[in-house]
């Protein structure tokens, strides 16, 4: 499908979003109007590789065809069924979220990460009865008021103050500011795996094992953020998965539904039983977001899609510290999440790799980031590395 339009065209549409859009987005110069597989066009018909992926929302690819025929004959049969009525596709989905990872076997459906982690920090409380949420520094949950909470990055926080009570941050991969601070009354630690937001920071063994046992041995429940690192991105299906951690709550969203809004949180057994009322949403697991997300997971499995983002992301990562100059500090991720620190701003790198057809994410002021499709090649990766090599080379 041909949806090129014409540069006044092009022009009049940008002015109308700019002037009736919230303002909350800072906008880049391009106008995106397809995608296939790792590429996007612009509306004048230029072709990207796609590093971007919605936020790392496009793990099996734009529009991949199981996602597209999956959503097709969902919408065309039932797209909203409230919680209250069983549905077949939802239970569908609940019953393949249930057996992807022993022992979390309970399942909350939303809409969104950040629905998500306000999910798993209620659930938290209820089953500890302790009102304290200790997250990470640099980390990042989201932005409504209680993910917004848990969230480090001041520039979020402070417009919105005061926030929910009972929120403490400790430094990441450093377990001895954790153990200050998680006490009777604490409720969950809540931490990434990866940092993504935050700079592509990898945390240690030892922290997340320590981490376990603090939550343990304190009373408190482990809630790991998968809703980036999630569905198969770190080369696992879950980045947690590469510790052998067992985390009480997982939050789960971004790529599990191909491009349709969904967010999920898993749960354990120490997690209390949850009543009807405690908690809900009027569009969480509705037919056509279960349908999408089922088809993810079939595809994952079929096309061993986390394997793929091993191989190829260490491919990546090879390539971009090989090329990368002295404005580079460091090259840090794992499997197709991966972040290239720089010694100034990313934002001119971005621009930069966007001319040479590559779109990148920044994550921090200093830091560009890269979330493809995992179905990236090795000549795609390639492209990538050719491109950086360019910029900072």
């Amino acid at each position: 499908m041909n949806a090129q339009l014409s540069a006044a065209e092009i022009q009049a549409l940008m002015q109308a979003e700019a002037r009736h859009d919230s303002g909350v987005y800072a906008k880049r110069d391009i106008m995106l109007v397809r995608g296939q597989g790792t590429r996007v066009w612009d509306a004048s018909g230029r072709e990207y590789l796609d590093c971007v992926g919605g936020h790392g929302v496009a793990v099996v690819g734009h529009n991949h065809p199981a996602v597209v025929t999956a959503i097709t004959q969902q919408a065309q049969r039932l797209m909203i069924c409230p919680g209250s009525f069983y549905n077949d596709t939802r239970a569908r989905l609940l019953q393949r979220l249930a057996a992807l990872v022993p022992g979390l076997e309970r399942v909350f459906l939303a809409n969104s990460g950040t629905e998500a982690v306000e999910a798993a920090i209620k659930f938290a409380r209820y089953s500890t009865g302790r009102p304290k949420i200790v997250a990470a520094m640099r980390g990042f949950h989201g932005r409504t008021l209680g993910a917004l909470s848990a969230t480090w990055k001041k520039a979020y926080r402070q417009p919105f103050e005061p926030l929910v009570p009972e929120f403490v941050h400790a430094a990441f991969n450093k377990l001895e500011a954790w153990e200050r601070v998680v006490d009777e009354r604490t409720a969950a630690v809540l931490v990434e795996v990866v940092q993504g937001e935050g700079g592509v920071h990898p945390a240690t063994p030892e922290f997340l094992h320590g981490l376990q046992r603090l939550a343990r041995e304190r009373g408190a429940l482990l809630i790991v953020d998968e809703i980036q690192t999630g569905m198969g991105r770190t080369g696992r299906l879950f980045a947690f998965q590469h510790y052998d951690l067992e985390p009480d709550l997982v939050t789960v969203a971004k790529g599990l539904g191909g491009g349709v809004p969904i967010g999920a949180v898993l749960m354990g057994p120490r997690v209390r039983e949850l009543k009807p009322g405690l908690h809900g949403s009027t569009f969480g697991g509705n037919p056509l977001a279960a349908a999408a997300a089922l088809a993810v997971l079939q595809v994952l499995e079929d096309e061993d899609l986390p394997a793929r983002a091993a191989d190829v992301g260490a491919y990546l990562r090879a390539g971009l510290t090989r090329v990368s100059g002295s404005v580079v500090r460091a090259v840090r991720g794992l499997g197709l999440m991966l972040g290239v620190e720089v010694r100034t701003k990313a934002a001119p790198f971005l621009r930069a790799l966007a001319e040479r057809g590559v779109l990148a994410l920044p994550a921090g002021m200093n830091v560009v980031r890269f979330l493809p499709p995992l179905t990236l090649s090795h000549n795609e990766a390639d492209r990538i590395i050719a491109a950086w090599a360019d910029v900072a080379g």
